[in-house]
Order: structure tokens, then sequence, then C-alpha cells
């Protein structure tokens, strides 16, 4: 049975997620077979695996760096938000449906025998697991019945550290606040505090630090600086979605939709030299845009009346009428066509009208598709011609069916399962795919550039890295900072039961 060690954190977004992917990295550097686990995820940003089962980004991004394959056994519970009280639960990689949070709270219990299957059944083959709790331990109201934060450190018997982030101020207070509203066994389990997300002379700190071990009784194992990497973040609250002005030769401009889903399909974007992208919610600010992308939604009606009523939807056709080609991503390639309809009330019933940028009609299924996908565009007309016979990988999560009328031509030709099938739309300069990872490959992220530059008259490098290899140097240059600010001795000493 493999040893285990939890990150926690004092809030929502104090690095948990990254500083696991680097425990797994460190790990695997040092001849371990490791791998991750949350079990419980919230997240609109998703993974398709092999088998078809869907699970939370953030554990698919630590299985990379831990160098295996993502399995859905990492995230047996992922929480979708489809309002600001509801949530479309997938259990085991398989949606089972809507409920309310009461709803779910309610029936939590009765979750934990999946929870503790696929622990145990991932922790029997491998040396360690790096467990990630999800926002604070020390959320008073929700401790009954906890099963992804102390909850689940017991049920692994794992030991844990403890995060805060300092960036956002308070670090010590939160830290030592955490701890104080922890019962005693609880916070028996805490083996350390790491100061993460630190700018300035560490020295300066130090101070605080020994004070802070003074109160709180625990030591503290490191202090990580603020990281520039490029690492696959989680959800909306990404420091990614606040680029809106990252302008650069060639202007990318995603939409930033209120239920935006799957943003990580635009992270290899500007990676290209050159290129820019920034998000929008704002119709001004898709003046200058070479390329709008409406990306994946939770939500789609919703996110189409909030397109609509922004003024959003009457810019994007502005900007299309004056020559700038869009591009719609799964709910975006939806909302893009004439019409939506949901007959089986999927999201809350009723018909609208679509964009009107696609020759196309959706109809809302109660099934959900989940499958990976490899292709090929077929012959592209318009400003993206040069994408003709690109080969795109990537995965499809979507509960819609989508027609094209006729005369219409398709995206591209797909492989699924063994079956050629055709996906998306493309008419006189606008395209949607259901094919989530579309832009990740190194020839499509090429020739989507020099289509773009050439479309303005410029001249760009537009060679891409390997996404892949350059996703590997990341997580090194991720492990050797972490590496370096923690103490990993004594971090290896708790793995061990020595503290």
């Amino acid at each position: 049975m493999a040893k285990a060690i939890m990150i926690q954190g004092t809030a929502s977004n104090a690095g948990k997620s990254v500083l696991a992917a680097a425990l797994c990295r460190i790990f695997r550097q040092d001849g371990y077979k490791v791998a991750p686990f949350k079990s419980q995820n919230m997240a609109l940003n998703s993974f398709i695996t092999a088998d078809g089962l869907e699970m939370g980004r953030a554990q698919v991004m630590q299985a990379e760096a831990a160098g295996i394959l993502p399995d859905v056994r990492m995230n047996p519970i992922l929480l979708k938000p489809t309002s600001d009280c509801g949530s479309q639960v997938i259990i085991c990689g398989k949606a089972i449906g809507n409920q309310t949070a009461q709803e779910y709270w309610g029936n939590k219990r009765a979750l934990i025998p999946a929870v503790q299957q696929a622990y145990e059944s991932l922790a029997a083959e491998y040396d360690i697991i790096v467990i990630e709790g999800a926002g604070s331990p020390a959320e008073i109201n929700l401790k009954q019945d906890d099963i992804v934060n102390m909850g689940m450190a017991k049920l692994a018997d794992a030991p844990v550290l403890l995060v805060g982030d300092i960036d956002r101020g308070g670090v010590f207070a939160s830290l030592y606040g955490t701890v104080m509203l922890l019962e005693k066994e609880e916070q028996e389990r805490i083996k350390g505090l790491i100061i993460n997300k630190f700018r300035g002379d560490v020295e300066i700190l130090r101070p605080g630090l020994s004070m802070l071990e003074d109160v709180a009784k625990k030591p503290v194992v490191g202090v990580v600086p603020y990281a520039y990497l490029d690492i696959d973040d989680e959800d909306s609250l990404s420091e990614q979605l606040g680029q809106t002005d990252a302008k650069d030769m060639i202007d990318i401009v995603v939409i930033r939709l209120p239920r935006i889903s799957n943003f990580t399909d635009f992270a290899a974007l500007p990676r290209v030299s050159g290129i820019g992208l920034r998000y929008a919610d704002k119709p001004s600010q898709l003046e200058q845009a070479d390329l709008i992308l409406i990306p994946g939604t939770k939500s789609t009606i919703s996110d189409l009346k909030w397109l609509r009523e922004s003024g959003l939807e009457a810019q994007i056709l502005k900007r299309h009428s004056a020559g700038v080609p869009v591009f719609g991503i799964c709910g975006g390639y939806q909302m893009m066509g004439q019409s939506i309809s949901d007959p089986e009330n999927t999201e809350g019933g009723g018909q609208i009208r679509g964009i009107g940028l696609l020759p196309t009609e959706t109809i809302f299924r109660t099934e959900k598709t989940t499958i990976q996908a490899q292709g090929e565009l077929l012959d592209i007309e318009g400003d993206l011609a040069m994408l003709s016979g690109v080969k795109t990988t990537g995965y499809e999560i979507h509960m819609g069916e989508t027609v094209l009328l006729e005369g219409t031509k398709p995206l591209q030709r797909l492989m699924r399962e063994g079956r050629l099938v055709l996906d998306g739309c493309q008419y006189q300069n606008a395209y949607g795919s259901y094919l989530h990872g579309i832009f990740d490959s190194q020839q499509m992220l090429e020739c989507l550039a020099k289509a773009l530059a050439v479309k303005k008259g410029i001249t760009l490098n537009t060679e891409a890295l390997d996404v892949q290899q350059y996703k590997q140097m990341q997580y090194d240059k991720l492990a050797d900072m972490v590496r370096s600010a923690l103490d990993m001795d004594y971090i290896y000493q708790v793995l061990e039961g020595h503290t």
C-alpha cells in the first residue's frame, strides 16, 4: 500500500494543485511511482480519459507531472457548477444528473465507499499518493461528513502540509486561524506549514516565520516563490482569465463567458511568438481582435442570453462582418448556430435563437457524450484555409447534438472508437467544433499563426514548441523551484511517519 501525503490550503487558489503537482514531479524524479488524488473536485475544466470517463483537469495536470496517464480513480467525484447553487454531479467519471447544493450535501455520506474504493485501488498500485484537499479544512459549517479535507486525510491516514497564499495578504492569520479552528486530532495531522507565492527577500520574512511557528506549534517547511510558469490551471480563479490586455502582433480574443469551461483549450496559443491571447467580457474589447474564440460553457443557454444582453453578440457579428474570423468550441460552437432546443429540460427547457453565424441547429439530450478522438481537418474555406488537412486530437464533452443544415460543410473528419464521423461546421469565415484540445498540436498552432499573419499582412516566426515537450519542461522547472524552497528531507521524514 502506498504512503500518502496531503496538501491542504487555507483557501481556494492558495496553490494546492500546483504544489501537489510539484511533489508528484519531485517524487518521480527521485525514483518513486507516484499518483495524485483528489476525492472531490469542483471545476468546469474537465478532461476525458482514454476509456471515456470524465475527471478534473487538476489531476490530469498532476498525472502528467508524475509521468503517468490520467485515471478517473484520481478524482472519483467531480462537481461542475450549473448555477450559483447547483452542479452536475459526476461519480467515477459518469454524470448522474444535476443536484442542488443541499441535495448533494444531504447525500454525501453515501459517496464515501466510492471515494475509499478509488483511493485504495490506486494506492495498491503506487509507492506514493499525493492527495489534494479542496478549499479550506476550517470551513466549520461543512466539516460534518467531510470527504475531501481532514475526512480524507483520516481515511488515508495521511499527514498534512497546510499551504497559505502570502500574495493575497493575511497569510500568518490564515495559517494560524486554520490550525486553531481544527479539532485536536486534526491539528496533530498537520506536520508543517508552507507559505506560497512569495515575492521579495525571504530574510525579511524570517522573524514572522519564527513567530508563526511559536504560536501555531507547527514548523514552517518552506517559502515557495511566486511562480512564473505556464502550467494548466483548473477553474475560473485562474490568472489566465484576467488577461484582458495581452495584445501582440496577432490579437486573439476569447469571450469570457460566465460559466466558461475548458479554457485550457486555448493555453497553447500564446506559446507561438507574436501571438497574444486575452479574455473579453465587454464589447469594446473586441475592436482590435484578429480572431474571436467562443469557448465551452456548462450553461450554454444561460451564457448565450448573457452574451446577447451584454452587447457582445452584436459586437461579434459586427467584427465578423468586418472580416474577423470567429471560432467556437463545444458550447461556443452550439451558440454560433441558428437555434438551440432543450426538449428534455437538460438546461431548463425551451428554445433560443443562436448567434446565426453557422447554418446549424442544436438539440440538447440527457445522454452525455464523453470520448477521445483523433481527426483531420477537411478543405477549409475562408481566412483559415491554411488549416486544411491539419491533424487534430482531443476529446468531446457535451450534452447536445448539432445538425448541419442542407448545403453546409463540416469542419473535420474524426475517428471515434474505430468509427469515422464528421464534426463541426464551417461557413463564411465562421468555424465550430466539439473537439476540446483542437489547438494543442504543433501543426495546428503553426498553421493557424501563419494564416492569421498572412491575413494581417505581417511576417511572423510561426514555429511552435511541441506541446507535450513544453509541458514537461515546465514541470521540471516547477519541481526545481519547489525542491529548493521546501525542506524535502523533512517531508520525506513526514512520509515515513518519523515526525
